[in-house]
């Protein structure tokens, strides 16, 4: 079953490989989307695929790369236009700051 989750991650996580971290996760995993940084300080991401690969994307996010130090993840349901965001053709996009 295909399930669509989006995630903020707070913490110290721009600047440290987050997103590229992130996406490198979710491609092997076969997991579509999208992550960006939020102005905020906070990395924001959209998952798409099946149940147990997004979760288990969203438990790797809970950790980040190694220069990362999340102190929150916040998750909720997402929709299918969560992924339509991603850019064209990919599997998954980093897209810009928001």
């Amino acid at each position: 079953m295909t399930v669509i989750r989006r995630m903020i991650v707070q913490g110290r996580v721009q600047g440290v490989g987050f997103r590229a971290f992130v996406e490198i996760e979710a491609l092997k995993r076969g997991v579509e989307g999208w992550v960006r940084n939020r102005r905020d300080g906070s990395v924001e991401a959209v998952f798409a695929g099946e149940a147990a690969a997004v979760a288990d994307m969203i438990e790797v996010s809970r950790q980040g790369p190694s220069g990362a130090r999340v102190t929150a993840l916040h998750e909720r349901d997402g929709g299918d236009e969560d992924i339509k965001l991603r850019a064209p053709g990919d599997v998954f996009s980093v897209l810009p700051t928001v």
